[in-house]
C-alpha cells in the first residue's frame, strides 16, 4: 500500500535532483575550459547530463497535478544557469550584436564583412578590442593594432533574414553597456517559452511529462542560453509550427517558414509536417505558406543589399566538409562502412527514403514523430560537429517522448568538445547513439507484440504507445447487427442469444 505521503516525497525528491543539476550547470558555465581543459570540461558535461537523465526518471513518480509546475519551474531554474558567465563554448552571438548594431545603422548585414574598414565608425570596445587584450585566446586579429572577437571577420554573415531581425531587435531594446547579456536573456526567455509551448501541446494530448526533456536538458541552458545561439528562437517556431499543423496545415506552413528563416536547418522538418498527405493540394497548404514566407522575408534583404544574402554559406560548407566527404569528420559513420566517395550519395538517398515513409506513412495527429525520424536520421548521417544543432532534436524528443533520440544531442556535444582532446570522440559517441536508436526501436516493437489487423489503432500516440478510440460508425454497425440477430431470434421463439466479440449470432 502506497504511503500517502509517497507524492509529495516523490515531488521533493525530483526538486532535489533537478536543483543539483542546475548547481552542476552553473559550475560548468563557469568551467572556462574549451580550450584550456576540455577533458576537465567533458566530465562536467558528463555530471549534467547524468543528473538531468536521473530527473527525468524521478519525474516518472511524480504526481500528475504536480507535473507541469515542477517542469516550468525546474526549467526556469536550470535555464537561468547559462547566465552565470559569459558565453564560453561559441562566439556566435559576438557576430549576432554585431549584425544588430550594424542594421541599426542603416546598412545591410550582407554587405561587409566585420573587419571591412568602411564600418570602423561603428566598431566599439567590446567587440573591437585593442592593445594588450588582442593578446587573449580567442581574439581575431585585424590591421591598425585591432582584434575582435567575432569569428571568421573576413567572411559575410551567413545569417537568415528572420535570424537577422531577431538581432536587430535585440539591439533596439538593449540598454547601453549591456554587452553580451541581452542575447543571453533573449535566449532565456525563448527558452522558457519553448518550455511553455510543449507543456501546452503535451496537457491537451494527455501527460506532459517529457516536455522536461527539452526544460531540464543541459543543453538548452549551455547552447540556448550561456551561448546564446539563435537556434533557441528557430526550435520555438518549430515547435509551435509542429503543434499547429495538426489542425491547421495553412498556419503550420507559415510559422515553418519563419523557423527556416531563422535558421536553415527546420527545413527537414518538412517531412513530419507533411505526414499522411496523399495529395498535393493538401501538401500545397503546407509548402505555399512556407515558401511565402521565405520570400517575404528575402525579397527586402536582397532590394537592400548589394552583395549576396547567402552570405558566407557555400564557404561554410566547404569549410565544414559538407561538400568534400574526405576532410573533416563529417559522414563519419558512412566513412566506416563505404567509400568516402559514397558519403554525399548515401546521404541524398537516406534522407529521401525516409523522408518518403514519414510523408506516407507518418501519422498527421503526431507530425513530430515524423519529424524526428527525418531530423534523427540527418543528424546521424552527417554526423555534426556542433553541439548546439541538436537543439531542434532535443524539442522534438521532448515531443515525441522516444528519450533514446537524446544519445544524438550527447554525439554532438561530445565531438564539439571531447574531440578536442580525443580524436575520435564523435564518431564513437555517434556510432553509441545509433545502437540506442535502434535498440530503443527493437525495444519498442517487442514491448508491442504482434497486432491483427483488427487491432489497427483509430487514435493518436501518447508517449510511443498508441491509444485506440472506439470508432463511432463500427460501434453503429456493430449495434446494428446485434439488434437484427435479437429479431431473429425472437422470430424463431428461442430464448438463448449468443454474443461473440463484435458479432451477434
Amino acid at each position: 500500500m502506497t504511503h500517502p505521503a509517497s507524492p509529495l516525497r516523490a515531488t521533493a525528491v525530483t526538486a532535489a535532483v533537478v536543483a543539483a543539476l542546475g548547481a552542476a550547470l552553473v559550475l560548468t558555465v563557469r568551467e572556462d575550459g574549451y580550450v584550456t581543459d576540455p577533458a576537465g570540461l567533458s566530465w562536467l558535461y558528463a555530471a549534467c547530463w547524468a543528473l538531468f537523465a536521473a530527473a527525468a526518471w524521478s519525474l516518472r513518480r511524480v504526481p500528475a497535478r504536480h507535473t507541469t509546475a515542477l517542469v516550468l519551474l525546474g526549467g526556469i531554474a536550470v535555464a537561468a544557469t547559462g547566465l552565470a558567465a559569459a558565453p564560453r563554448t561559441s562566439t556566435d552571438s559576438y557576430r549576432y550584436a554585431w549584425d544588430g548594431r550594424v542594421q541599426a545603422a542603416g546598412i545591410s548585414p550582407y554587405d561587409h564583412a566585420p573587419a571591412d574598414t568602411a564600418l570602423v565608425p561603428y566598431r566599439d570596445g567590446w567587440l573591437f578590442p585593442t592593445g594588450p587584450e588582442c593578446g587573449k585566446p580567442g581574439l581575431a586579429p585585424l590591421s591598425e593594432g585591432a582584434c575582435t572577437r567575432i569569428n571568421r571577420p573576413l567572411a559575410h554573415t551567413i545569417y537568415p533574414p528572420a535570424g537577422e531581425l531577431y538581432f536587430l531587435l535585440v539591439h533596439a531594446l538593449s540598454p547601453d553597456g549591456v554587452r553580451h547579456k541581452a542575447l543571453q536573456a533573449g535566449g532565456a526567455v525563448l527558452a522558457v517559452a519553448t518550455t511553455s509551448v510543449l507543456l501546452r501541446i503535451l496537457r491537451r494530448r494527455g501527460d506532459p511529462r517529457t516536455a522536461a526533456y527539452w526544460a531540464w536538458c543541459p543543453a538548452v541552458p549551455v547552447e540556448a542560453v550561456n551561448n546564446a545561439h539563435a537556434d533557441v528562437l528557430a526550435v520555438l517556431l518549430s515547435v509551435a509550427a509542429l503543434g499547429l499543423t495538426v489542425r491547421h496545415r495553412t498556419w503550420g506552413g507559415v510559422v515553418l517558414g519563419l523557423a527556416t528563416a531563422v535558421k536553415l536547418l527546420p527545413a527537414v522538418l518538412l517531412p513530419g509536417a507533411l505526414s499522411g498527405v496523399r495529395r498535393v493540394r493538401d501538401a500545397a497548404v503546407v509548402l505555399l505558406p512556407v515558401a511565402a514566407v521565405l520570400t517575404a522575408l528575402y525579397v527586402p534583404y536582397v532590394l537592400l543589399s548589394r552583395s549576396s544574402v547567402l552570405g558566407y554559406l557555400g564557404g561554410y560548407a566547404d569549410e565544414e566538409g559538407y561538400q568534400d566527404a574526405s576532410s573533416g569528420n563529417r559522414y563519419a559513420l558512412l566513412r566506416l562502412l563505404f567509400p568516402d566517395s559514397w558519403a554525399v550519395p548515401c546521404v541524398v538517398a537516406g534522407m529521401l527514403a525516409v523522408s518518403l515513409y514519414v510523408i506516407r506513412r507518418g501519422d498527421p495527429g503526431r507530425p513530430w514523430s515524423g519529424a524526428l525520424l527525418v531530423t534523427g536520421t540527418a543528424f546521424l548521417l552527417t554526423t555534426p560537429g556542433y553541439s548546439w544543432y541538436a537543439l531542434l532534436l532535443v524539442a522534438l524528443v521532448a515531443l515525441d517522448g522516444r528519450w533514446e533520440w537524446l544519445g544524438v544531442a550527447i554525439a554532438g556535444a561530445a565531438a564539439y568538445v571531447t574531440g578536442r582532446v580525443v580524436a575520435d570522440a564523435g564518431t564513437v559517441t555517434y556510432a553509441v547513439a545509433a545502437l540506442a536508436v535502434v535498440g530503443g526501436w527493437a525495444a519498442r516493437k517487442r514491448s508491442a507484440g504482434p497486432r491483427r489487423p483488427a487491432d489497427r489503432p483509430a487514435g493518436r500516440r501518447l508517449g510511443g504507445h498508441e491509444a485506440r478510440q472506439p470508432d463511432p460508425r463500427a460501434a453503429g454497425r456493430q449495434h446494428g447487427a446485434t439488434r437484427v440477430g435479437v429479431s431473429r431470434t425472437l422470430s424463431h421463439r428461442r430464448r438463448v442469444v449468443f454474443f461473440s466479440a463484435g458479432e451477434a449470432r
